[in-house]
């Protein structure tokens, strides 16, 4: 079933509140019609789960497939995308899935990734440090940290960075790129992920791809398009959706600037702000759809074999079933009162494999910016910044101030 895509080409059935607030039609579906079809940006109708219960029982069924590429399935977006590719880790089911995360499960473990935490506090106080007093927070700082931090794990030659900008933008909008122009993007940023693999394979170092590439489980190895769409995933995930989140995180706490004092006055309050600020600003876009494999009942009903259905983790991470009185942002509620675990990076066999560099990435993007920023502040109302309108919700541009 589909409706005429809505102009902005973002979600019409689900329109943000005030200053990047979730959907007020959260609350109605949690109420009325929890698993309630919407509009996708693509103009397709599936029914989308927004109570916490049922977003984790979904995203944990074993009924609840990722391979949406049967013909006639709804689709998130008009056109190629990512859901179209049978080697991304994304769309794969067991047993192929569980082998391929197998396989990978020590290459993003804290353990790894915590030796990176002074190298990207070092990238993030640079460029602080390389800005004046006003600066905008999302071209200056927010999208240029996750790309100089993903560019060197993946030893990606900054002069390519603007190009994954726009690489990225194009897959993570759906208004401003036409079908033919993504499909040509996905082309050749797949080919660039191919190269980038190639080129490790004839010259080993100790980057991230040279650690996927000799990952391996007894004598199983990824694949050549396993590796390359890994390669590409991170790029995509490890630009725009951690940009977005710094950029969504500073903007709600120059939002409570009571917060803002406390972390100045205490930085080690940083890494629970941080999981404050992905429940509530998190994630920047949504889960992927799931296909419904056969008849199952969810705690809010019963969904048939064959629908395919959006799990909103967004909308899941508001419940106030789980989380008391949710629309109020509370840097300790991780601490004091810990409510149930959020589900920004997802939940169940897909959740987000890079979660640790995430929360790395957004702990000293804010540890910097206390550090070194203590007196910012917008330099506008912020009922005037304006917002993206793709499938990540974002500032386009927010400028700040450190004078005092």
């Amino acid at each position: 079933m589909t409706a005429e895509r809505d102009s902005n080409g973002s979600w019409p059935d689900m329109v943000p509140g005030p200053l990047g607030t979730p959907p007020p039609e959260f609350a109605r579906r949690r109420e009325s019609g929890p698993l309630e079809p919407a509009t996708m940006p693509s103009g397709d109708r599936v029914p989308v789960a927004v109570r916490y219960e049922d977003v984790r029982a979904l995203l944990a069924s074993p009924t609840c497939s990722r391979n949406l590429r049967l013909p006639g399935l709804p689709r998130l977006v008009s056109g190629i995308g990512i859901d179209d590719d049978p080697d991304a880790l994304i769309n794969q089911d067991p047993p192929e899935h569980t082998r391929y995360r197998r396989i990978m499960q020590g290459t993003f473990t804290p353990r790894q990734i915590e030796p990176w935490r002074p190298r990207i506090a070092k990238i993030a106080e640079d460029l602080l440090d390389g800005l004046g007093d006003r600066f905008d927070l999302v071209q200056g700082y927010a999208l240029q940290l996750p790309g100089h931090v993903i560019c060197e794990m993946l030893g990606v030659p900054m002069d390519r960075y603007e190009q994954f900008c726009r690489w990225t933008d194009m897959f993570l909008t759906t208004s401003t790129a036409t079908e033919q122009a993504r499909y040509e993007g996905y082309t050749e940023f797949m080919a660039y992920a191919a190269e980038l693999v190639a080129q490790h394979r004839s010259e080993p170092g100790a980057d991230l791809i040279d650690l996927l590439i000799q990952a391996r489980d007894a004598d199983d190895r990824l694949s050549e398009g396993e590796l390359v769409n890994t390669v590409f995933s991170l790029i995509t995930a490890g630009h725009e959706t951690t940009a977005s989140m710094i950029a969504r995180g500073v903007f709600r706490l120059m939002l409570h600037p009571g917060q803002w004092a406390e972390l100045v006055a205490d930085p080690t309050l940083t890494a629970t702000a941080v999981e404050e600020i992905l429940r509530f600003d998190g994630p920047p876009a949504s889960a992927f759809m799931r296909r419904i494999t056969k008849d199952t009942d969810f705690p809010s009903g019963s969904l048939s074999a064959g629908t395919v259905v959006m799990p909103n983790l967004n909308a899941a991470n508001h419940d106030p079933r789980a989380f008391p009185d949710p629309g109020r942002f509370d840097i300790h509620r991780f601490t004091e009162h810990p409510p149930h675990p959020h589900v920004a990076f997802g939940y169940g066999p897909h959740r987000c494999l890079a979660a640790s560099l995430a929360r790395v990435e957004l702990t000293e993007a804010l540890r910097a910016l206390v550090a070194r920023r203590p007196a910012l502040r917008l330099t506008e109302p912020a009922e005037s910044v304006t917002w993206t309108d793709g499938l990540v919700y974002r500032p386009v541009a927010m400028w700040v101030t450190s004078r005092t």
